[in-house]
């Protein structure tokens, strides 16, 4: 199913592709920085903006902007909240 699912990227026309949690979570290893910069830059090689899921410390934020990572989401940023919460969230920025 690995090869299926990156076949996906040469027949769909994709904007975005969106790294993982597992692979976020580990960051704080040479073998997981691998995956995360080689998935990186095959998405920036294919004109794709790269969104970080599960982003949950300021560490990863420092790395994922050191390879140039276009996106992030995850509990550092915020958990989840109601859409009335999100709009005073935002208008406290």
């Amino acid at each position: 199913t690995g090869y299926s699912s990156l076949s996906y990227l040469k027949k769909y026309p994709i904007d975005y592709l969106k790294i993982d949690k597992s692979f976020i979570d580990d960051s704080c290893n040479s073998q997981g920085k691998v995956f995360i910069e080689t998935i990186v830059k095959m998405g920036q090689t294919l004109n794709m903006k790269i969104v970080a899921e599960g982003v949950e410390t300021q560490e990863q934020v420092e790395y994922l902007k050191s390879i140039s990572c276009n996106l992030y989401q995850g509990y550092y940023f915020s958990k989840p909240i109601k859409a009335k919460e999100l709009e005073e969230f935002y208008k406290s920025l």
